[in-house]
């Protein structure tokens, strides 16, 4: 992975390898990712330790509501914390978002339940995913970014890849450590007290991982237009009052956000759910199930952004959201056949989430090339919350409750299904050239790419 060759030039030494770049930016993102989906691989727990007793499933459908609190607030951290981006600098921003996820959701684990505290308990677990919302609103952008300032033209999609992997091996992470405390602990005491420990653990890992950053210089190509006078001092502004930049955004969330994100959360949550709650499979088997599917799809993340560098990256979102909008029906009908059969449902959920792979994983330098490094961070971040926080976040509620109104255990599939072929059009009439070959160096004529130690 480390890269010793420079863009041009000789360049600037730096005294870490890009190895250690995108593994110090990967391993926090992982850990904001595990605490922000403990939430959500918990949310039956939590409709029965947060809301009142009586009706299951409006307790349960409230806790979903609850968990899409988080992804609503993500927009506005991507707002606020991109503009520090902008302005102050990639390294600081990220450590900052990372810092508060780590401390909402160690409060998570001390957080007083509805017998102890009645309707203050709902309100306090809201305020604590709003704050996680926040914090992911800007953490993803950044680490984005940040790997892709130290990336190569032309190799940007094969390294940048590695980050999309975070979101699918936090939520593995979040699995395995859950899994291992219930089984650990028993049903009866990790439903009554053992469900906190996952939330807690967060903060050693947390402490962990900022031990790392701190060892990370700031990005090279900001570092640059900060120092040369260039840096923005209204980025939110200047992102939206350009009308080109303006465009951009918005064919970004439709076009290419919108599907990625809706596939992510199918794959990954709404097959959980529906394996749990609609086919009624032990939740052991099922948390198996996830793991090994994902863990297997994991390298697809890596050659399909190795892939975007040459054939582009636009293409490959757009052939993953026409086989998710022509198979997902099938996928779980299939699921439901073989609802004793362990081995083809790891299988079905595997296609799913190479489907993500596919549409994720050239996703990060898509979004970087997309937009001037000055409001950068802003401009990608915005779009990208407001899909992945309003239009996916609100997946597993939208979908549950299309389920219960209708009747129909397949009728949650035709939201995901409907924002595919929303981007897949969008992205083939309007986002007319693709970024693979935009040179993002550029930018800092005369300055060089730093030289990495193999």
């Amino acid at each position: 992975m480390a890269v010793s060759t420079p863009v041009r030039g000789v360049g600037s030494q730096v005294d870490y390898s890009l190895s250690f770049v995108i593994a110090a930016s990967a391993a926090g993102t992982v850990i904001e990712w595990y605490d922000f989906y403990l939430y959500g691989s918990l949310a039956v727990f939590f409709s029965t330790q947060f809301f009142p007793k009586g009706n299951p499933t409006a307790a349960f459908l409230a806790s979903l509501a609850v968990f899409g609190t988080g992804f609503l607030a993500r927009p506005f951290g991507a707002i606020l914390f991109g503009r520090l981006g902008d302005i102050i600098g990639r390294k600081f921003t990220f450590l900052t978002t990372l810092l508060l996820m780590g401390l909402s959701t160690t409060l998570m684990g001390v957080l007083p339940t509805y017998n102890a505290i009645g309707a203050l308990a709902p309100v306090l677990l809201v305020v604590l995913r709003i704050i996680q919302g926040l914090a992911l609103g800007g953490e993803w952008g950044g680490a984005a970014i940040y790997v892709a300032e130290h990336s190569p033209d032309g190799q940007r999609g094969r390294y940048t890849s590695w980050l999309p992997m975070t979101a699918s091996l936090g939520l593995v992470m979040a699995l395995i450590v859950i899994l291992a405390f219930r089984l650990g602990m028993g049903e009866a005491a990790f439903a009554a007290y053992g469900w906190r420990f996952p939330f807690l653990l967060s903060a050693l890992l947390v402490g962990l991982s900022i031990y790392i950053r701190l060892r990370l210089q700031e990005s090279p190509i900001f570092q640059n237009i900060k120092e040369s006078g260039r840096a923005s001092a209204r980025p939110l502004t200047e992102s939206f009052k350009d009308s080109r930049n303006r465009r951009l955004i918005l064919l970004a969330l439709f076009g290419q956000v919108a599907p990625l994100t809706v596939i992510w959360y199918t794959a990954h949550f709404y097959s959980l759910l529906f394996m749990q709650t609609v086919l009624k499979i032990n939740y052991v088997t099922v948390y198996c199930i996830m793991v090994v599917a994902i863990l297997l799809a994991t390298p697809f993340f890596l050659v399909f952004g190795s892939w975007s560098d040459r054939i582009g990256r636009r293409d490959l979102t757009v052939f993953g959201s026409v086989l998710a909008v022509l198979t997902l029906i099938p996928v779980y009908k299939l699921m439901e056949r073989n609802a004793g059969n362990p081995a083809a449902l790891t299988i079905l959920v595997l296609y799913q989430v190479i489907l993500v792979a596919m549409t994720y994983g050239p996703h990060a330098a898509f979004m970087v090339e997309l937009f001037p490094a000055r409001i950068r961070y802003t401009s990608l971040s915005v779009p990208y919350h407001l899909g992945v926080g309003v239009l996916g976040g609100l997946l597993p509620l939208i979908s549950s409750s299309l389920v219960v109104w209708t009747g129909n255990r397949f009728a949650g599939l035709l939201y995901p299904i409907a924002l595919c072929v929303l981007g897949a059009v969008i992205s083939l009439i309007f986002i007319e050239r693709d970024t693979h070959k935009v040179k993002i160096w550029d930018e800092v004529a005369g300055e060089q790419m730093p030289q990495y130690p193999a």
